[in-house]
């Protein structure tokens, strides 16, 4: 009998949590009512429910409820961070830095400020996956407006010095804010003791549903909204409010302070057990970016002397990330990987595993006979 297929891809996107989705239900068809409907008890008690998931959301963070305006996800979160100052920075700050790692959202938004006359500073990492905190130094000036550096990178999971890049930044007068999609609910992210003035995070990393996020803002930081119209989230953030994506967000954050501590470190030491196994059983493998500073659950491996492509099709019953990302639009590596190893050395065949609440240890085990059997296919056929 065939054994059904084994998703390790917990990074690109997780399974509503079934709690998540029954404290959700009830604001589709019952307490249905729009939250700025301040005159009847539909609206009151959808209220009631955001601001109760806004209170879960700081507390996951460390922030607190007056902090917190929902989004839509992590992309508009760092839109929203990044033109937000831009729109409010004051005369002679039109600088920003960013690292060479960061999501797209956030390089492609720099990017476009750089037609409105800024200038965006990317610095470089080192073969760790670090930011190198003395580029950094260099690159902050008195003209820099704000340094976005991510928690936690999406494709390597290895994890950024946040009190370190917040103290470079705030030394100079600049705004610090990071990405914080992929290490919120997977590591501890206190934003206090971290000195972050703005956290994006999203609820589908999370358990939670897909389009819905929020943007931590520090009470005095100045940023202008990005959406603007009916004055919703106190104005930061127009737009008729999506309760029950909130309010999932809301309890999958709940679940998450709670037992965080618990399942990272089993998905650690599943994360191990397959590193273990992939080096034994499979050989030639090399892990990119720091495994001292990494999230509990990524693992992302090159394997020598095997073409990427096949690779994936011989692994096709388990969802997994082709790390050497050669997007569907470019026959390049990805922009994390060239940062990483350079245009030369980037393997050929680099896998992304993200383990999650569902990874079981003969799931593990599996993925390390599968690919143990392909890869010595593959590197005999050669």
């Amino acid at each position: 009998m065939s054994r059904p297929p084994i998703y390790l891809d917990y990074h690109a996107t997780t399974p509503v949590d079934p709690r998540v989705l029954e404290a959700m239900l009830p604001y589709f068809t019952e307490v249905f009512g729009n939250p700025a409907s301040s005159s009847h008890q539909w609206g009151w008690k959808a209220q009631e429910a955001v601001e109760e998931a806004r209170r879960r959301v700081a507390a996951l963070i460390g922030g607190t409820a007056r902090e917190i305006t929902f989004t839509s996800g992590a992309t508009e979160s760092n839109n929203f961070a990044i033109k937000g100052v831009a729109a409010s920075a004051p005369e002679g700050r039109r600088h920003m830095v960013c690292s060479a790692i960061e999501h797209k959202s956030v390089l492609e938004g720099c990017k476009s400020l750089e037609k409105q006359g800024w200038t965006c500073t990317v610095v470089p990492v080192g073969r760790d996956g670090r930011l190198d905190l003395n580029a950094l130094d260099d690159a902050v000036t008195d003209a820099t407006a704000l340094v976005s550096v991510m928690a936690a990178n999406n494709e390597v999971g290895v994890l950024q010095p946040m009190a370190e890049i917040a103290s470079v930044a705030h030394a100079k007068g600049a705004l610090f804010h990071t990405d914080a999609a992929q290490a919120v609910g997977k590591v501890p992210v206190d934003v206090q003791a971290a000195h972050v003035d703005l956290l994006s995070l999203t609820g589908h990393k999370i358990y939670g549903p897909k389009g819905c996020g929020a943007l931590y803002i520090r009470r005095r930081t100045e940023l202008a909204p990005l959406i603007i119209g009916g004055g919703q989230e106190r104005g930061m953030r127009s737009g008729t409010l999506n309760v029950p994506g909130i309010v999932g967000l809301g309890y999958a954050c709940l679940i998450d302070k709670r037992d965080m501590a618990v399942e990272s470190a089993r998905l650690a030491g599943l994360r191990n057990r397959l590193l273990d196994g992939l080096r034994t059983q499979v050989g030639g493998v090399t892990v990119s970016g720091s495994m001292e500073h990494r999230l509990p659950h990524n693992l992302h491996v090159g394997f020598e002397g095997v073409d990427g492509s096949s690779l994936m099709i011989g692994i096709s019953d388990i969802a997994v990330s082709s790390g050497s990302a050669c997007s569907s639009a470019s026959a390049t590596p990805s922009h994390v990987l060239l940062a990483l190893f350079g245009p030369d050395h980037v393997p050929s065949a680099t896998i992304r595993f993200g383990l999650g609440r569902h990874t079981t240890d003969a799931d593990i085990d599996y993925a390390i006979e599968k690919f143990a059997a392909v890869v010595r296919r593959l590197r005999e056929a050669e």
